[in-house]
Parts: structure tokens; C-alpha cells; sequence
């Protein structure tokens, strides 16, 4: 039950932030695809390099 717990979290917190924030064009669908579809390597792509490409707001 720990071990599964500890998985899922990863994957709300990215899907947490993808969702609160804007992306340009169709990147934030792009990203959640990713980050459900392709789990772990989508979450830590995410991570790595989904969060830079965020609309900044100025």
C-alpha cells in the first residue's frame, strides 16, 4: 500500500501543475498525455523539461 502511494504522488503533483498553469498551443494536453500515459519516464520528462515551457506571466 506504501509503495503504490508513493508512485501515485509524483503523478498528482505533476498533473497538479500542468494543470494550473498555461502552456502554448496544445501543450498542456500534450503533457498530461505524457505524464499518464507514459509513467515514470513521463512524469520525470515533466519535471525536467515541461516546467520551462510554461507561459510565464508577466
Amino acid at each position: 500500500m506504501l509503495i503504490l502511494i508513493l508512485f501515485i504522488i509524483p503523478v498528482i503533483f505533476a498533473i497538479i501543475d500542468i494543470v494550473k498553469h498555461e502552456f502554448e498551443g496544445y501543450g498542456k494536453i500534450i503533457w498530461l498525455l505524457v505524464v499518464l500515459f507514459f509513467y515514470p519516464i513521463g512524469v520525470i520528462l515533466y519535471f525536467l523539461i515541461g516546467r520551462s515551457q510554461r507561459i510565464k506571466k508577466v
